[in-house]
C-alpha cells in the first residue's frame, strides 16, 4: 500500500456498471522527502507521476489515501475490472518518527 494526497478529480461521461457508486481521483504519491519533512513547509506535489485512483470510500481533494496498484487493485470487483490502483484508505493522520 502507498500513501498519497488527492489533488483532483476525474469526471468521466461513461462507465461500465463495476465502476458505479465511485469516482476516479488523481493522487499525488508521498515519497520519503515528505514524511521527513511532514510537519514543516509541505514539499508540494511530488516528481513521481501522479496516479488516477478508484475511489469507492468518498475521498475528496486534499484527503490523504492509502492506495494499492496493480493485481490487487482489481481484487475488491466481483468481476474482472480494468483498474490500475484502488482507494483502500482513508488516512486521518501519519506519524513517522525516523531512526537516528
Amino acid at each position: 500500500m502507498r500513501l498519497g494526497q488527492v489533488i483532483g478529480r476525474v469526471t468521466l461521461s461513461r462507465t461500465i456498471p463495476q465502476y458505479e457508486g465511485g469516482r476516479f481521483l488523481i493522487v499525488t504519491p508521498f515519497t520519503r522527502d515528505h514524511y521527513q519533512h511532514r510537519h514543516e513547509v509541505p514539499p508540494g506535489l511530488s516528481k513521481d507521476p501522479s496516479p488516477v485512483v478508484y475511489d469507492s470510500l468518498g475521498g475528496g481533494v486534499g484527503d490523504t489515501i492509502g492506495y494499492v496498484e496493480g493485481r490487487e487493485a482489481a481484487m475488491p470487483f466481483d468481476e474482472p475490472t480494468p483498474v490500475d490502483a484502488t482507494c483502500v484508505a482513508l488516512i486521518d493522520d501519519v506519524f513517522y518518527s525516523p531512526m537516528t
